[in-house]
């Protein structure tokens, strides 16, 4: 396989604005803000940056660090819009604003792999794994899209069902799950269920609601293999993204390539890129490997 990048191209409530000497500058809606990308080894276009506000690194390379404002921002967040999906951003503890801007492009192609799919019953049914707050769920939903959105956090499912009420779309065919990523999945194939598509974006370490261990080096390979029986030659897409861990995406293709060698499709890897619009250079955010029909 040959390693491709699908890029995230500024929208009118988000942009990154600037890059450089290990930083970022964005805007989401009417703030800007600063924070913190190992990846951006180049020096700015610009050296100096307004922002409302920047968050600081802790000492450990894993997490930690707070937010420093220099601006008023609402603590509760602000509605923000791609396409028809409205959903709120917040300056979480975890560094990010609670979505994550790099998965436009992906929400656009499953859209597109999902048009004029006939589903189990005249409509697509697609699960969102690892769903946090919603948005993925809601773009596919707003496609037609029956959906079931699975997380581990209760917090981010609700979140997720408000960003639903806040899209118009709280009636929509969605089934809300705080759920054990893996225990679901190993269900569903019990079940025999199947499925049109499946995005998931499992982190690199996390707890279930009932306490299980989550690893990703050791938990992804059965779980894709598990997802892999959720579809068949009928189903359109799944769609694997990985963050912030010592991984090629080289490696991810294999396994999704191995996965799925009996099904007729394509299988191919890469990187999750933004444009800058200062220079038009593409920072690097993610690795993925998806299958489609």
């Amino acid at each position: 396989m040959t390693p491709i990048t699908l890029i995230g191209e500024p929208w009118a409530d988000y942009g990154l604005i600037d890059s450089g000497h290990g930083r970022k500058l964005e805007r989401y809606g009417r703030f800007r803000f600063i924070r913190p990308e190992p990846q951006a080894l180049w020096a700015p276009a610009d050296k100096a940056w307004d922002a409302d506000g920047e968050f600081i690194p802790g000492a450990d390379e894993d997490g930690g660090g707070r937010w420093h404002f220099d601006r008023q921002v609402p603590r509760e967040g602000w509605p923000l819009h791609w396409r028809e999906v409205t959903f709120t951003a917040s300056n979480t503890p975890f560094r990010h604003l609670g979505f994550f801007p790099d998965m436009a492009p992906v929400w656009d192609w499953m859209r597109g792999m999902l048009d004029g799919a006939p589903g189990n019953a005249g409509d697509p049914e697609c699960l969102n794994l690892f769903g946090y707050t919603g948005v993925g769920t809601l773009a596919l939903s707003a496609a037609g899209a029956h959906m079931v959105h699975v997380d581990a956090s209760k917090k981010s499912v609700d979140a997720a069902r408000a960003n639903a009420a806040l899209s118009g779309m709280a009636d929509r065919p969605v089934r809300w799950l705080v759920e054990d990523a893996g225990k679901f999945v190993s269900r569903e194939v019990r079940r025999e269920r199947r499925y049109d598509g499946i995005i998931l974006d499992p982190p690199k370490w996390g707890r279930g609601p009932n306490g299980e261990v989550w690893k990703l080096e050791e938990g992804l390979p059965d779980l894709i293999a598990d997802c892999r029986r959720l579809l068949d030659a009928e189903s359109r897409f799944l769609f694997l993204t990985v963050y912030a861990v010592r991984m090629s995406a080289l490696a991810i293709g294999e396994l999704v390539r191995q996965a799925f060698a009996d099904l007729p499709g394509t299988v191919e890897c890469g990187e999750l890129g933004v444009r800058e619009e200062a220079r038009g250079l593409v920072l690097p955010t993610a690795i993925f490997a998806r299958w489609s029909r």
